[in-house]
């Protein structure tokens, strides 16, 4: 009646085709389609997909940016390469004559080292130090983070660059002002045995008994400024938690302590740092070791406890430093780049998924509070599915 008939045709030429592989696979597809006649776009939506886009940008800009900067973790071990050797570097200015103090190293071992022949000592201006950027009390607020910057991998390696300075900074032209040569910079490098010891800077006459010397105490200051201590190579960029800080006193007998742990440590970005002792020859590597990607060095927590003391007690500044046994290697890691695209992916598609679940869930609501307030406050009539009755027509 229609002509299908008379051109061969049934009902089952507009249904699904049957038979063969690509046919039958469609059973298994997970994502069905919807033809466009049956889709609607809103400006809703174009405003909801905008918003799903840059969250899902954003995201993943975060995810690349950590992926790059990478993770740290912090390794500790004993420490098994045997090293006998240890430098210390110290620059401090304290305000006596430079002929009128001493500094002197002893270890646990016994041996005793007359650090003022290996020390530098310049006459000095104490306004120049004590007024510097940057110089502080120990443990001011302010300077912990900074101090905890340079605990991480990327800023040593930065800060450092496989380059070290193996000099001080020259002391600076003191002029004729007042108080020109009242003050005495100690700076330098020197080599001790690496066991527990201290090195203190006490008066001329005082302390290690001298034949024939004696100051007079009226001349006692022992207020100082430490600007480097550190132990191993010199690394001047790299901020210690004595370095920069200074301590005052009107008293002329007064002790200032300082105890200090010290931590062998390595940073590096290798996967596989190197052993602090060469295997082959059973010798301990360099201390100042150190190249592009990894340097050993050490570290160190402090401690003060200073006041007043009687005549019969030695003044001075006392440094005591212990050598812990354990190892600290600080390594950088990053993860493959297959890691960051799967990161990446996860965050993209829990975005995108998450954004349309709230979008037809604020639709469905949208809808339901529509009908409830046309439902309430609608007219009576065809339009709204009411029939309107007269008086008198139930009867």
């Amino acid at each position: 009646m229609n002509g299908f008939a008379d051109h061969g045709l049934d009902d089952s030429a507009f249904g699904e085709k049957a038979g063969g592989f690509r046919e039958n696979i469609r059973t298994f597809d997970a994502f069905p389609k919807t033809k466009p006649t049956y889709t609607r776009r809103t400006s809703t939506g174009g405003y909801t997909t905008l918003i799903l886009i840059f969250v899902s940008f954003f995201l993943s800009l975060s995810e690349f940016l950590r992926w790059y900067r990478g993770h740290e973790t912090h390794l500790f071990s004993v420490e098994k390469g045997v090293s006998h050797q240890m430098q210390i570097n110290l620059d401090i200015v304290v305000p006596m004559n430079c002929r009128d103090l001493h500094v002197n190293v002893q270890d646990a071992s016994g041996d005793r080292i007359l650090a003022g022949e290996m020390l530098s000592k310049d006459p000095t201006k104490w306004a120049h130090w004590v007024d510097a950027s940057g110089t502080h009390r120990l443990a001011e607020a302010k300077y912990v983070k900074e101090e905890e910057e340079d605990t991480h991998v990327g800023h040593v390696l930065g800060e450092v660059g496989g380059k070290r300075k193996k000099k001080f900074k020259k002391t600076p032209w003191q002029g004729r002002g007042a108080g020109a040569g009242r003050s005495c910079r100690i700076y330098g490098s020197l080599e001790g045995n690496k066991v527990q010891g201290d090195f203190h800077i006490t008066a001329r006459g005082h302390g290690y008994m001298e034949l024939g010397e004696h100051l007079d105490h009226g001349t006692f200051n022992f207020s100082h400024i430490i600007n480097e201590l550190s132990f191993g190579p010199l690394y001047p960029s790299l901020l210690n938690p004595l370095d920069r800080t200074y301590a005052t006193t009107d008293d002329h007998f007064y002790k200032y302590q300082y105890y200090l742990s010290v931590v062998p440590t390595i940073y590096t970005r290798s996967p596989s740092p190197p052993p602090t002792a060469d295997p082959d020859h059973n010798t301990p590597l360099p201390p100042n070791y150190s190249n592009r990607n990894t340097i050993i060095t050490n570290q160190y927590a402090a401690t003060s406890q200073s006041h007043p003391v009687n005549e019969r007690t030695i003044p001075g500044i006392f440094f005591k430093f212990d050598i812990e046994p354990i190892l600290l290697t600080v390594r950088e890691e990053r993860e493959g780049f297959l890691w960051l695209m799967v990161r990446v992916v996860n965050v993209v598609s829990g975005v995108l998924v998450g954004g349309g679940w709230c979008y037809q869930l604020a639709g469905w609501g949208t809808e339901v509070l529509g009908r409830g307030r046309r439902g309430r406050g609608g007219g009576e009539g065809m339009l709204n599915g009411r029939v309107y009755h007269e008086e008198g027509d139930d009867e």
